[in-house]
């Protein structure tokens, strides 16, 4: 019996934010994609040389919970959920879980303040 597709929204909708990620990384493992917004080529030489010279500046940045001592496991949950907004046991299941992303999308300002909070507490976190 197939499945509809509001059937898979809907179970989609029931899930928490973490299922969702795991269940995204199993479909690119599945299908081989990824889920990255494609990266649009330039036309022509010269247009590849004037976009080579123009230098962006990331605005946009993902911090990823590397790993953090065992005796502040607790202290660290708090951070993440203070930090996330997520629920007990989805902040368990993150930290647990390192490496995990802690946030996408987070400005520079912000990722200052991520790190600090996370580092204050002994945990190790990357950005990218």
């Amino acid at each position: 019996m197939a499945v509809s597709k509001d059937e898979i929204l809907n179970a989609i909708a029931n899930m928490s934010v973490i299922e969702v990620v795991e269940l995204i990384a199993d479909m690119e493992k599945k299908f081989g994609v990824t889920a990255a917004a494609p990266v649009a080529m330039a036309a022509g030489p010269a247009a590849g040389a004037a976009a080579a010279a123009v230098v962006e500046e990331q605005t946009e940045f993902t911090v990823t919970l590397k790993e953090y001592p065992a005796d502040k496991k607790v202290t660290v949950i708090k951070v993440i959920r203070e930090i996330t907004g997520l629920g007990l046991k989805e902040a368990k299941d993150l930290v647990e879980g390192a490496p995990a992303t802690v946030k996408e999308g987070v400005s520079k300002a912000d990722v200052e303040t991520i790190k600090k909070k996370l580092g204050d507490v002994g945990a190790t976190v990357t950005v990218k």
